[in-house]
């Protein structure tokens, strides 16, 4: 299954929306009576308030959006919404413990003969085939100034690559270092998880750009999913007098995008066996990282996640950790100032494991979630101002929160783990957020480029070169992550900027 057939396989069921899927004709009265009865089941009638009103094509439009609604499950999502919304500013001091030592690995603090036996046990997996990476890339620029989807955005490094292509060409060298240690060339599926407004936008990019030297076959595109967005009182907002107010479902959705697009039985089919998934926006993602694949094999884990050493007690970041003997992600507001400040005898924050979306799956554990567990994942409640149209069919902007958004997390499965791990790695090699335009000073362009440029600098300097300035980049078809620059630059001197590429051109 392609790109292209995948996407068109999903456009094609979005035009099967007719509550009865049969060759008879529905009038509108038959229509109308039809949703009216479904609707009614649920207490949501007044979606078709306006009816009378609408044209054949909006009417069509409306009663694509009812039937996308999955309204079996609309009660239970308001019910399991208002629990949510109850339990926030619940503290979990008491119920809450660290991740074990023998749960979790620190890079910093392991040999370099056992880190390379997990690079090793990575290797060989991806030379089989055995590796997949999902990436989760729904989101627009709009905090960028951006109206495009982020991954394609444009950094500002001197070689102009975007996140997209960045990452791309980590898996080509990836590829090929897994064929150099183990004589077969094994294909790292490329998984795409984009946003009903991203699709289009990505899929032409691509194209555009030849998959930046993947497979096309390899590269595959899946849509995210919608939840209704809620009045206060449970009833579900209209946008328009045609359209159903919904918002993306979250990282989470990932799960049942997977299963409805196809994408799980695909992995099966292609012999798949392991999954590296994360965030478009980390510029340092060491993309199916084969050390920490080889870990989580050999650990016979069946969901991991990465993190990064919180940098102070009160950094507004979730830690992994375990609740109630279940491992889950507890964020900072859930846990007091006390408790985020408590410390072991080595000094080390406690509670230390910041998450930062980069997990690990087998291919076995997403077939159990999303055969069985998607459907109790938590759900993450906010409170927002969504347009919604009056009675007088008037579409408005409210001042105030007027209702409710509802989020899964990607993080949330943790705890139907039989075997969960972390790894710890370094936040200046592994972690570097792309969110907000550069007037925010955080986790914007130029801090990604900053420490993009930091780390390349220290891969030369690490492999016995000397670089002079602060601007430094590394192609990744020279070095996936540090590896084999000796020859290239040990005992020579660079004047910045720095740019090592394909063509081995050290000084620009």
């Amino acid at each position: 299954m392609g790109l292209n057939s995948n996407y068109s396989a999903q456009k094609q069921q979005h035009t099967n929306f007719l509550p009865h899927r049969n060759e008879r004709k529905a009038t509108m009265t038959d229509q109308l009576n039809e949703l009216h009865t479904r609707l009614a089941q649920v207490r949501q009638e007044h979606l078709l308030k306006f009816w009378a009103e609408l044209s054949a094509d909006e009417r069509t439009k409306l009663a694509r959006d009812i039937d996308e609604l999955c309204l079996d499950e609309i009660k239970l999502y308001w019910e399991r919404a208002t629990i949510s919304m109850n339990a926030n500013g619940i503290k979990l001091d008491g119920r809450l413990q660290p991740i074990p030592d023998g749960q979790i690995l620190s890079t910093a603090r392991t040999t370099s003969d056992k880190l390379n036996a997990y690079r090793e046990e990575g290797l060989q997996q991806i030379s089989h085939g055995h590796v997949a990476v999902l990436l989760m890339a729904g989101g627009q620029g709009t905090r960028l100034g951006f109206d495009q989807p982020k991954g394609m955005y444009d950094v500002g490094l001197q070689s102009r690559k975007t996140l997209f292509r960045i990452q791309a060409e980590r898996i080509l060298k990836l590829e090929q270092l897994a064929e150099e240690m183990c004589g077969r060339r094994g294909r790292i599926v490329w998984y795409i998880m984009t946003s009903e407004h991203t699709m289009q936008p990505t899929l032409d990019y691509l194209e555009a750009n030849n998959y930046f030297g993947l497979r096309e076959e390899n590269v595959v595109l899946f849509e995210q999913g919608s939840l209704p967005c809620f009045d206060n009182d449970g009833r579900i907002i209209l946008d328009e007098k045609h359209r159903v107010s919904r918002s993306p479902d979250g990282n989470g959705g990932i799960y049942r995008a997977m299963q409805r697009a196809g994408i799980l039985d695909d992995m099966q089919q292609r012999g798949i066996l392991y999954v590296h998934a994360h965030s478009v926006d980390n510029i340092l993602i060491k993309v199916a990282d084969p050390i920490f694949i080889g870990y989580c094999v050999q650990q016979q884990a069946d969901c991991a996640a990465k993190v990064v050493e919180k940098s102070a007690p009160n950094e507004a970041v979730g830690v992994v950790a375990i609740v109630d003997n279940k491992y889950q992600v507890v964020e900072y507001s859930e846990i007091s100032a006390k408790t985020a400040e408590m410390r072991n005898a080595d000094g080390r924050l406690t509670f230390s494991a910041g998450n930062i979306c980069n997990h690990f799956f087998t291919v076995a554990f997403l077939h159990k979630i999303g055969s069985t567990y998607e459907r109790k994942l938590k759900l993450h409640v906010a409170k927002k101002k969504i347009p919604f149209v009056d009675n007088a069919g008037i579409r408005l902007t409210p001042n105030q929160p007027n209702g409710i958004k509802i989020e899964k997390f990607v993080f949330d499965v943790f705890e139907f783990a039989e075997k969960f791990v972390a790894m710890e790695v370094p936040r200046d090699e592994e972690f570097s957020a792309l969110k907000n335009a550069d007037s925010a000073g955080k986790d914007c362009p130029s801090t990604a480029r900053a420490d993009l440029h930091r780390l390349h600098r220290k891969y030369i300097e690490n492999a016995g070169g000397m670089v002079h300035g602060e601007i430094c980049e590394i192609s990744p078809f020279v070095s996936y992550a540090g590896e084999n620059l000796v020859q290239l630059v040990g005992g020579k001197s660079f004047t910045g900027p720095v740019y090592l590429r394909e063509s081995m051109q050290g000084n620009l």
